[in-house]
This record gives C-alpha cells, structure tokens and sequence, in this order.
C-alpha cells in the first residue's frame, strides 16, 4: 500500500490531526486547552502535589519545615509550569533520565519530576523528597487535578460562551418582542405568537440551565483519603493525627465539598451532576438550532450573505443555515459523549479499575464539542433576520386559527355548541375571514359580541406574547441570582 502523502506533514500540524477538535476545529477548541490538554492536567497534578506538602508542613506532628522563600519556590513550579517542564514530565513516565528509570505512571513522573526541579532549585532539596506523595495514592491527586481542570473549564470558557448566546437570544427577544408571527404545533398552524417571545422562551431556559452548571460546579466534591479510603498509611505515620479534618481542610481550599466517604476513587456522582447539567443546556440549544433551521426553510428568517462564502458546489444561490446545522452536530456529539461519561465515571470494580482513567481523559472532547456548538449557534443567530413581510403573509392568509378565539367567545356568551360549530367550518379546510363572517351573522349573539368577533385579526391574536418577550429580563435575572 502506497502511504499517504499527508502521513509526511508534521505531527503539530492541524492538517496531521486525528480529531477534527484539533485540526479543523482548533481556534475554536483553544480556549480550553489550559483545562483540557495534558500538560494541563501535569500542571494541575503539581499543583496538588504542592500544596498537600505545604499542608504537611503546617502541620505541628511532622517532620518537614518550609521557610517563606521555599514555599515560593514550590509554587512556583506549578505557576509557571510550561511547555519544558511538561516535556520533562512525559519524559519521566516514558523513557527516564539519569536520576530515575522511567515510571511508566503518569503520576509518580509528576513526583519525580518535582525532586528534578526542586534539586535545581534548592541546596538542600533532598530533605523534603520523602514527603511528596506522602501517604497517597495516585487518585487522591487525580481526583482533585481534574476537579481543578473541570471547574475552570465550566467557569472560565463554558458559562461565559452560553452568557453570550443567552446575551444574543435577550436581544433578539426585545428587539422583536411585537414582530407577530404564526406557530406551530405538530407542524400545523396554531395560534399566532410573537418572534420576540420565541426567542425569550430560549433565553430563559438557557438561563436556568446556565444556573444548574453553575451549582453543579460550585457542588464539585474531592476525596483525599489514601489507598482504600480510610486514611491507613497517615494513620499509621501519625496515629495521633485527625487525619480527617486535615483531609477536609485541604480539600476545600480548592473550592471543593470535601468527600468523606469513597473507596480508593472518588465516586464521582458530583462530575455526573455537572455533565447532565451541561447536556441540559446543550438539549435547549439544539432545539434552538433545529427550530431556526425550519424558521430559515419557511423562509421566516433571511440570512445575510459572507463574502466569498460558498452555498453548494453547484447550486450558486443557496445561502445553507450550516452554523446551526454545525452546531447541532457537535452538541448531539458532545450529548452522546456527556450521557456515556455520566454512566461510566461514577462507576468502579471494587476499590479501584483503570477503565475511568481513559476515559476521563475525553472529558476535555465532549466539552469542546460543547463549545463548537455555543459558537455556531451565536454566529447563527447573528447572520438571521427576520423576514416580517412573509411572516405577515402567511399569518393573514391563515386565519382559521381565529377558531379558538371564536368559539372561547362564543362559550363565554353560554353557547354549548361553540366548539363543534366552528371545527364544521375550519377543521381540515382553508377559509377566509368571509367565511368567518358569514358564520358571524348567522349566530344568534349581540351586536356587540358580533363586532367583537370580527374586529379579530390574525396579526392581532397574540395575547401578551410582547409582554412575555420582555419578562425573559426577569426570568433571567432570577437565575443570576440562583447562581450567585
């Protein structure tokens, strides 16, 4: 078999990219690389590493002693971790240096690789070797390293980007809370709405899911409690020890609920929480995608065309609604990947299985799938403008939707038969407002019911559709509030 010539691009080109998350889609995934890379998850797991040994230098029971001046050196190595130490890392785990044989454990190479950096550091550095990693297991800092990363992702990139869509939807809503606008149900018209107080229902829901990420980020809970989870090797070190309180004090000096009963792993029910609040938001959103597709297709929205964009191949006049057809695509893939990881991290065989580790590793996938999609959908929805004339149109040229409000007049007046009367006339049939009135003058009402009955429009059957559009303010403000 002839090899590929792309097989001859370099490894770092987006072109050589296994996943389209880093190749194609790669300026839209950067944001999360700080919380989603490997080198990410190395500079979180020294992080750890670190402040557990300051936290045993607090203690008064041991033996190890930090000045000032050590303790900015320690820090240091996870603040200013870059790519060199990153690579020093890996370079433990795989092939070893002079000082240590490789670990083939991505955890111990983190231990290894801060006596590497501690002895170029520090004179004396030796003393403090025997006190990182003291007593734990790898989970205790992989369980506290990816909360890390998980609670910047959702903080730093993944609630600011659904604000902006919910920021947009809020616009479109006031912007257009009048603009009178035939609805569907079942795909049939129905009563009219506003395209204003469509897109507020969007805004809204988006805003209390936005409100259950946040508590579910803010509910993230770590574990530090050694190989089974009842603190053995601390206790037998330090009996005298309570091994539990410092375990929950430096557990929530991360932000985290600490976990006080778990096996060896943290259970994990806490980032299952977190990724169906996330698919949640992502379920709302594809709603929005396929309902402003449809609304595209009906004609109902225009889109504004990019210079030299290109529609079909071979059909020149198509301008495709491909940002909310893209967005879509990446959050049904982010939702599949979000609902397996929410079924398999929260389980494990006995004390402890490798499988989670793995797949943990695509945590950072499903949520940049995630932001692809917020993305394309904002773009979408700043490229669609309503087309007020067709709406208008196809509203007036439907008004058998005026059945409800005819025969809920007509009950109100104590006709028993409002009902069946006027699905005879509109059930299945296009009428016109003749027709209606015509039905008008047979009835037996007041002439006041009578006008009331034909001044009804179409374009004016919308209830308080406008004040409902500008109710997305408070609706919004009280999720802020939940989130706070």
């Amino acid at each position: 078999m002839t090899e590929p010539e792309s097989a001859g691009l370099p490894r770092t080109d987006p072109l050589a990219a296994v996943s389209p998350l880093d190749g194609r889609y790669a300026s839209r995934t950067e944001p999360l690389v700080p919380y989603a890379s490997e080198s990410a998850l190395m500079r979180a797991r020294v992080e750890v590493e670190v402040e557990y040994l300051i936290a045993l230098a607090d203690l008064d029971a041991t033996d190890v002693t930090l000045d000032e001046s050590t303790r900015e050196v320690l820090r240091a190595l996870y603040a200013a971790f870059d790519a060199d130490d990153a690579r020093l890392v890996k370079q433990i785990e795989r092939d070893g240096t002079a000082e240590y044989a490789a670990t083939n454990h991505d955890v111990k190479a983190v231990e290894y690789f801060l006596r590497v950096r501690l002895a170029e550091r520090l004179s004396d550095a030796e003393h403090l070797f025997p006190w990182i990693h003291f007593g734990l297991t790898s989970e205790d800092v992989n369980n506290l390293a990816q909360r890390l990363l998980v609670k910047g992702a959702s903080e730093e990139v993944l609630l600011p980007a659904l604000g902006e869509v919910r920021d947009a939807l809020v616009e479109m809503a006031h912007e257009h809370r009048a603009l009178p606008m035939l609805a569907r149900t079942h795909g049939q018209p129905a009563t009219p709405t506003t395209f204003g107080k469509e897109m507020a229902v969007y805004a809204a829901r988006l805003g209390r899911a936005t409100g259950r990420i946040r508590r579910a980020t803010d509910s993230l809970a770590g574990k530090l409690a050694g190989a089974s989870g009842v603190y053995a090797a601390h206790v037998a070190a330090y009996p005298d020890v309570d091994w539990r309180a410092f375990s929950k004090s430096f557990v929530e000096r991360f932000g985290f609920e600490h976990q006080s009963l778990s096996t060896q792993v943290n259970p994990c029910d806490d980032l299952a929480e977190l990724f169906d609040a996330l698919r949640g938001a992502n379920n709302a959103l594809l709603d929005l995608d396929r309902d402003m597709w449809l609304y595209v297709s009906d004609r109902y929205l225009g889109q504004e065309t990019v210079e030299g964009e290109t529609g079909s191949s071979t059909m020149p006049h198509k301008v495709n609604p491909i940002d909310f057809e893209n967005s879509e695509g990446n959050l049904s893939k982010a939702n599949s990947d979000l609902t397996f990881l929410a079924d398999y991290v929260t389980t494990s065989r006995l004390q402890r299985d490798l499988s989670d580790s793995t797949v943990k590793r695509n945590v950072g996938a499903a949520f940049a799938h995630s932001l692809i999609g917020y993305g394309k959908t904002e773009t979408g929805l700043s490229k669609v403008v309503p087309n007020e004339q067709v709406m208008r149109e196809e509203l007036e040229s439907t008004p058998e939707i005026l059945g409800e409000a005819v025969q809920t007049i007509l009950r109100r007046e104590g006709d028993t038969d409002a009902y069946e009367r006027v699905k005879a006339l509109t059930r299945g049939r296009r009428v016109t407002l003749s027709d209606l009135h015509d039905l008008f003058a047979e009835l037996d009402v007041s002439e006041a019911v009578r006008d009331e009955l034909t001044a009804l429009t179409p374009s004016g059957y919308v209830g308080v559709a406008a004040a409902l559009a500008d109710d997305v303010d408070t609706d919004l403000n009280i999720d802020v509030d939940e989130m706070e």
